[in-house]
C-alpha cells in the first residue's frame, strides 16, 4: 500500500524547482502510508509522485513508473488482486514488462484498454496516470471506496492527493470547514461524496475515474452496484456453494504478498469465517490479531480466544483502556481528517500498532459481510417499524425492537411507552425512500442545534436527508425496503466512514493495509441477486453465510446474537481526560473557532459532569463537537505548524 500525491497545470504558479519542493512536502506529509521508499517524477506540465509501502516485487516496484514507450507515468496506491491473469493476458498482446508488480500491470491495461480497463481490475486502488503526449492525467478509484483520494482545482490547475492534508501543504489552497459538509457529518456521521468537511476539497467518488485536460475536469462512474439486475433463482444449497466458491477465490486472491499476511479476529461471525477460509486455503499457522476493552460492555475478548483456539492461530491482542480514548484521539482525528461522531476509530488505531510492532504489514478484515448479508440492526429495525406502521396502535409490536440491542441499556430496559417515543419517528412513512435511516439520521440532524449562529447562517435551510433522499429516490424505488436500506448503508456509512476513519486511515497511520475479501465486487454483485430471505432470514441475519458455516464454526460463534463493534465515549473521555476537554471545549475556544454555540456546548458539558445517565445522542453530540474543535485546530489553526516528516524524495524522471 502507498500513498500518492501531485499536481498538474500549475506552471503559472511554480517553477520546477518549486514544484519539487512543494511534492516532497506533500509526500512528507503522508510518508506513514509509504515508510519503505518515496519517488518523483517531475515536468513542466505534470509533477506526481509516492511513498511506497513494499508489499508486491519488494525489490522493483518503484515508483513513479512509467511504460515501455515513455509517455505514460504512473503514481499508484492499493493492490489488483487478479494482476498475475492480467499479465498473461497482456502478453499474449505482446505487452513487455520490466517489473513482477501490480503497478506495472495496471499501467499497461490502461495502455492497452483505457478507461475501460478499470472493469477488469479486481483489488482495491486510487491512482493517477499521466499521458505525456497527450497533456492529459487519468485518475481512478476503485469501486467501494477502500482506498481514498482526493482533489482540489486553482485556477486551471488540478492537485490531488491520498489525504486532504497532502493537498494543504500546496501553496494557495484555502482551508476552511465547509458548514454544510459539516451538517452532513452530524446527520450521517460522514460528508456525502464528493463533498468533504472541508471548502473545494473533493473526493473522487467510489467506482470513478477522473480526466483533466487543458484545465478541465471531467468524472465518470465505471461500476455501481445494482440490487435490480437478474435475481439468483437457485435454491439455499445452490446459493451457498456459490457464495462458498466466490469467498474461496476471493480470500485466494487476497492471500497473494510477497509479506506475510494476517487476519483480525474480533470474535463477531465476519471475522471468524474470514479466519476459517484463510485456515484452509493456506494451513499454516495464521497469525490473528485482536482488541478488547478495559470496560466490560465492550468487550469480546472471550468469544475472540475461543476461535483463536479452535484453529490454533497465533493469536496476538491488546485492550483499550478508557485512558486511550482521550490519549489518542488528537491523532485519530488528525489521520481521519473528518470530525468523528464514535471513539471506535481509536481502539482499531491501537490494533493497528499492534500489528506493525509485531514486523506484518498485511491483515485481512471481515468488513463488508454485514452490507452484502443484511447483517446491521438498523436493516432489521426497518423492518420492524415496517411492520408496526401496519397497525401503529399495536402495544406488541414494538416490543420487538428491544429483541435488537440487548448491549444498550437504555433500550434494553425500555417501556413500550419509551419504545414508541424513540422509535415512532415517522413511523408511517414507510414510502420514504430512506425510510429505514430516517431515525438514524434525525438523532444526527438535531446536534446542529449547538452549531453557532454563523454556521446556522451558512445553512440557511439546508435539509441533507432531503437533498439526499430526492438524489437516490429514483435510482433506488423498485428495492425492496431491505435492498433500500443495503444501498444506503453501502454508499454513505461504510464507504464514508467504515472503509476510511475507521479503516485505511487508522491502518495506515500505522503502515498496515487492510484487505477485505467480502468487498471483492463478483461477491458484492452475488448477494446483491439473492433473495432477501437468503440474507435475512426473519431476524436471522447473514442467513446463507451462517448456513455455510455450520459444524465449522463454534455453535456459540455463528448463533451468537449481534453486537456491534463499539467503544467507550464520554465516561471514559471525562474520566482522564479533563484537560483534553477544557482545552477545545472551554467557551473562549469554541467561540473563537466560530463552529458551535458556546451556551449550548457548555450545558452539554454541565449535564455530562452530573452523575445522570448518559444518552447515546449525549454521546454522539460530544464526540462530535470535540473531535471537530480538534480538527478545526490542527487543519485550519496550526496546520502550518504541525511538524512533518523531512524525507527527500528519489527523482524517477525530471524534463524541463
Amino acid at each position: 500500500m502507498c500513498g500518492i500525491a501531485g499536481f498538474a497545470n500549475t506552471s503559472s504558479l511554480l517553477d520546477l524547482d518549486g514544484s519539487e519542493s512543494v511534492l516532497n512536502g506533500m509526500l512528507n506529509r503522508i510518508q506513514h502510508r509509504g515508510p519503505d521508499e518515496m519517488g518523483l517524477y517531475l515536468s513542466n506540465a505534470c509533477c506526481m509522485g509516492n511513498v511506497r509501502l513494499s508489499i508486491v516485487d519488494l525489490a522493483h516496484g518503484q515508483q513513479p513508473l512509467r511504460n515501455k514507450l515513455g509517455n505514460l507515468w504512473i503514481a499508484y496506491n492499493g493492490e489488483v488482486y487478479n494482476h498475475l491473469e492480467l499479465r498473461q493476458q497482456l502478453l499474449q498482446k505482446g505487452h513487455v514488462f520490466r517489473t513482477d508488480c501490480d503497478t506495472e500491470v495496471v499501467l499497461h491495461m490502461y495502455e492497452e484498454y483505457g478507461s475501460e480497463c478499470l472493469k477488469q481490475l479486481n483489488g482495491q486502488f486510487a491512482f493517477s496516470i499521466w499521458d505525456e503526449n497527450t497533456e492529459t492525467l487519468f485518475m481512478a478509484r476503485d469501486r467501494v471506496g477502500i482506498r481514498p483520494l482526493y482533489y482540489t482545482q486553482l485556477k486551471d490547475a488540478i492537485v490531488y492527493g491520498s489525504e486532504i492534508k497532502s493537498i494543504f501543504e500546496f501553496p494557495g489552497v484555502k482551508r476552511a470547514i465547509d458548514a454544510k459538509a459539516l451538517k452532513q457529518v452530524f446527520t450521517f456521521w460522514t460528508s456525502i461524496s464528493p463533498q468533504t468537511v472541508f471548502e473545494n476539497i473533493f473526493e473522487l467518488q467510489p467506482g470513478h475515474f477522473l480526466i483533466y485536460k487543458k484545465g478541465k475536469v471531467k468524472v465518470e462512474r465505471y461500476w455501481e452496484n445494482n440490487f435490480g439486475k437478474e435475481k439468483f433463482s437457485g435454491t439455499l444449497e445452490e446459493g451457498i456453494e456459490e457464495f462458498k466458491g466466490l469467498l474461496t477465490d476471493s480470500v485466494k486472491l487476497r492471500l497473494r504478498a510477497d509479506v506475510q499476511v494476517a487476519a483480525y479476529l474480533s470474535g463477531g461471525l465476519d471475522s471468524s469465517v474470514t479466519t476459517s477460509f484463510v485456515n484452509q486455503i493456506r494451513p499454516d499457522v495464521l497469525n490473528t490479531f485482536s482488541i478488547g476493552f478495559q470496560n466490560k460492555d465492550f468487550d469480546e475478548s472471550a468469544y475472540q480466544k475461543e476461535v483463536a483456539d479452535y484453529f490454533g492461530t497465533r493469536h496476538h491482542s491488546v485492550a483499550c483502556q478508557d485512558a486511550d480514548i482521550p490519549e489518542l484521539l488528537e491523532q485519530a482525528v488528525w489521520h481521519a481528517e473528518s470530525p468523528l461522531m464514535r471513539t471506535s476509530p481509536i481502539p482499531m488505531m491501537k490494533l493497528s500498532k499492534l500489528v506493525r510492532d509485531n514486523g506484518i504489514k498485511v491483515v485481512l478484515t471481515g468488513e463488508g459481510a454485514d452490507e452484502n448479508l443484511g447483517g446491521y440492526n438498523i436493516f432489521k429495525e426497518a423492518l420492524v417499524r415496517q411492520f408496526w406502521a401496519r397497525y401503529p396502535d399495536s402495544k406488541i409490536r414494538p416490543l420487538l425492537l428491544k429483541k435488537l440491542y440487548p448491549y444498550i441499556p437504555q433500550l434494553r430496559n425500555a417501556t413500550p411507552a419509551m419504545l414508541r417515543m424513540f422509535f415512532g419517528y415517522k413511523l408511517k412513512e414507510t414510502d420514504s425512500p430512506v425510510y429505514s435511516h430516517l431515525l438514524r439520521w434525525k438523532n444526527g440532524h438535531n446536534l446542529s442545534g449547538h452549531f453557532s449562529s454563523e454556521i446556522k447562517d451558512q445553512i440557511n435551510d439546508y435539509d441533507p436527508v432531503e437533498v439526499y433522499s430526492n438524489k437516490i429516490a429514483n435510482k433506488i424505488e423498485s428495492y425492496s425496503t431491505l435492498e433500500k436500506a443495503q444501498y444506503i448503508e453501502s454508499n454513505v456509512f461504510m464507504s464514508g466512514y467504515l472503509l476510511s476513519s475507521q479503516g485505511d486511515r487508522v491502518g495506515m497511520a500505522n503502515s498496515i493495509e487492510g484487505r477485505y475479501p467480502f468487498l471483492d465486487h463478483r461477491l458484492i454483485e452475488f448477494c446483491a441477486s439473492l433473495p432477501n430471505d437468503f440474507k435475512l432470514n426473519g431476524m436471522n441475519e447473514k442467513y446463507i453465510m451462517k448456513r455455510m458455516m455450520e459444524g465449522k464454526l463454534p455453535d456459540s460463534v455463528v448463533n451468537r446474537p449481534k453486537q456491534a463493534y463499539r467503544a467507550p465515549i464520554a465516561p471514559a473521555i471525562l474520566k482522564t481526560g479533563s484537560a483534553l476537554v477544557d482545552k477545545y471545549m472551554n467557551p473562549f475556544v469554541v467561540r473563537e473557532a466560530g463552529l458551535f454555540n458556546p451556551d449550548t456546548v457548555k450545558l452539554l458539558l454541565l449535564k455530562l459532569e452530573s452523575g445522570k445517565a448518559i444518552s447515546e445522542y449525549d454521546n454522539m453530540a460530544f464526540i462530535g463537537i470535540l473531535s471537530t474543535q480538534i480538527l478545526y485546530k490542527q487543519y485550519v489553526q496550526d496546520f502550518d505548524l504541525i511538524k512533518r516528516s523531512n524525507t527527500k524524495g528519489i527523482i524517477r524522471n525530471k524534463q524541463i
